[in-house]
């Protein structure tokens, strides 16, 4: 008995630890673009091994996506065993080439990685962005930027039951929403008001506690530092003072005072987090064209800048081309590989990361039928 329990234990920690090196893809099969000559393509969520090198497609559902919002539109369960996943928007076969907004949160099964299976549809408000759970896995927030609001979800055996809508300012446009690590607070990315709302939680009960802070025009998207010290966000329209290209804001939460406002250039699309919290990782859109017919193409793509993470400080360690219209992205769960999605090319990049340097492997790109909008590991919020 002895032998057979532990065989089988050494084999539930193998699919345990490949279980913790997935990456969750979510991708956009509507965005038809003029110039473009590839018309609809389905919807889905591809699952990532990024254990192995280079990292491989291992499995993929059809499900509602939309990569136009935020890139935090996935969010990846404790012990990657499910993901959850929002649309803000839905095809609408008489105007092919507008999408129209839409409010579904889908919950997909990771039991069998190779088989993910489509488990639940819910619905939030619409145009749902940022996704995030607490790490015990019982509690789920959802921005719902058309609506001013963020609705409020209990997780229990993987499914989704409503509990409630926090209402912020006329006008929020909330596009993320993340919880800090002890899950007692949450923060919200206020695109309209341009501030990060706290939230503050007991139990199922969420609340606006009043503390915000002012970081720049169109706060976009938020991280938070493992140590829940620090939240990083991004502002898409650059600095609140005077007009600049976008900028990297810092706020201390302790103290719950703005600390930094760094330039940082043109449409910072997203800013992720190693696992360790000591660098971030930040995808500018840079202007680069979104289909090849347009005349810049050649000529610009984006940009992946690596900071290092200090107290209130972020200070640029390494830099790279990227692609057009890059989209969302994430690390691996070591920290030595940066993914990033590129909605254009209908690829995900692959990076290496040493600590000082950042050089793209092309023979490692991972190709796509629809457009990668969202990517998230168990760690990337």
């Amino acid at each position: 008995m002895r032998l057979r329990f532990t065989a089988l234990s050494a084999l539930l920690l193998l699919s345990c630890a490949a279980r913790a090196d997935l990456m969750i893809s979510a991708n956009d099969g509507k965005q038809i673009v003029k110039g473009d000559p590839t018309g609809r393509t389905p919807d889905s969520v591809t699952v990532l091994d990024t254990k192995s090198y280079p990292p491989r497609v291992i499995g993929s559902v059809e499900v509602p996506a939309a990569m136009i919002g935020s890139p935090n539109a996935v969010a990846v369960g404790p012990g990657a065993k499910f993901v959850i996943v929002t649309a803000a928007q839905k095809f609408v076969p008489a105007d092919p080439e507008n999408a129209v907004p839409d409010d579904t949160v889908s919950v997909i099964d990771l039991a069998d990685p190779a088989h993910p299976k489509w488990l639940q549809t819910a619905h939030a408000g619409l145009t749902p962005g940022g996704v995030t759970i607490n790490r015990a896995g019982t509690l789920v927030l959802v921005a719902n930027k058309s609506y001013d609001t963020i609705s409020v979800f209990t997780l229990r055996g993987k499914r989704l039951a409503p509990a409630g809508t926090v209402a912020l300012d006329k006008g929020a446009a909330p596009t993320d929403v993340v919880f800090a690590p002890d899950g007692r607070k949450a923060y919200v990315a206020a695109w309209g008001v341009n501030k990060i709302i706290e939230l503050g939680i007991e139990g199922v009960r969420v609340t606006r506690t009043g503390k915000d802070v002012e970081t720049g025009i169109n706060p976009y998207g938020a991280m938070i530092t493992p140590d829940g010290a620090w939240l990083i966000n991004t502002n898409v329209g650059g600095a609140l003072d005077h007009k600049t290209a976008g900028t990297l804001s810092m706020i201390d939460l302790k103290t719950g005072k703005l600390a930094l406002s760094l330039e940082v250039g043109k449409t910072p699309e997203h800013v992720a987090l190693s696992p360790d919290g000591r660098h971030a990782a930040l995808v500018l859109a840079n202007g680069a064209a979104t289909v090849k017919s347009d005349p810049k193409y050649d000529g610009l793509v984006g940009i992946i800048r690596i900071y290092a993470v200090g107290p209130g400080t972020l200070t640029p360690v390494a830099e790279a081309a990227s692609c057009h219209w890059a989209q969302g992205l994430a690390w691996s769960e070591d920290g030595k590989l940066v993914m990033q999605q590129c909605a254009a090319e209908r690829v995900i990049q692959v990076f290496g990361f040493d600590g000082t340097s950042l050089k793209r492997d092309d023979a490692a790109t991972l190709s796509f039928v629809s457009r990668p909008g969202s990517l998230s590991t168990r760690r990337s919020r």
